[in-house]
């Protein structure tokens, strides 16, 4: 059975995590301690396990970071009149499904949490990273790697876009902020400043 593994938590929030899909998506799942509320980050494969940790954490929205398949293949079976699907309207021609629109700086009400959306394009034109108010979480999709920025080859990426929206929306978060990526470990943004004359250098 699927299942979600705690990875950090404080006395307002917990984190967890699962992996899926042959690309070995992170998959999250914010839950409120207050409320036992929770949204899942990136519902990437395996609808039906997602599906039973969407229940068993009282899932109420799900919030993909962007629309590639990776991220979004359990999206369409996931979504219901109960558990609204939010993505940014500039990736919706990528997923089968419609989904509300996740501006940039809107906040998404998990229990007594609140997230708030960051459009961060250059991966894809929608691209959105997430931060959850008073913890130093940061959800950050394909936008910010440990060592660098996202892929930037596919269709609607574009590398001077991607390189613009983490010096102007994600370098300037405190060094502690964590970043959660959506393939592999974290890191911090403490770590990655430094590294940017690096990645505009090597162009990728």
């Amino acid at each position: 059975m699927l299942d979600a593994t705690l990875i950090w938590s404080d006395d307002a929030v917990e984190v967890r995590r699962t992996v899926v899909g042959p690309l070995t998506t992170n998959v999250y799942v914010i839950t409120c301690r207050r409320t036992g509320d929770s949204t899942l980050i990136d519902p990437a494969d395996d609808p039906d396990g997602l599906r039973a940790i969407a229940t068993r954490h009282r899932v109420a929205t799900v919030l993909a970071t962007h629309g590639h398949a990776d991220h979004v293949g359990a999206l369409e079976r996931l979504s219901s009149a109960d558990r609204l699907a939010w993505m940014n309207d500039a990736d919706a021609a990528l997923v089968p499904s419609p989904t509300r629109h996740l501006s940039d700086g809107m906040e998404i009400a998990v229990g007594a949490l609140r997230v708030t959306a960051h459009h961060t394009p250059g991966h894809t034109p929608g691209s959105t990273c997430l931060t959850v108010a008073g913890t130093p979480l940061l959800f950050a999709g394909d936008t910010l790697f440990p060592g660098g920025p996202g892929a930037t080859h596919f269709p609607g990426g574009d590398f001077p876009t991607i390189i613009r929206s983490i010096e102007d929306r994600l370098l300037t978060l405190p060094d502690a902020t964590i970043v959660w990526p959506g393939h592999g470990e974290p890191t911090t943004i403490g770590s990655e400043r430094p590294r940017l004359a690096e990645w505009v250098a090597r162009g990728w």
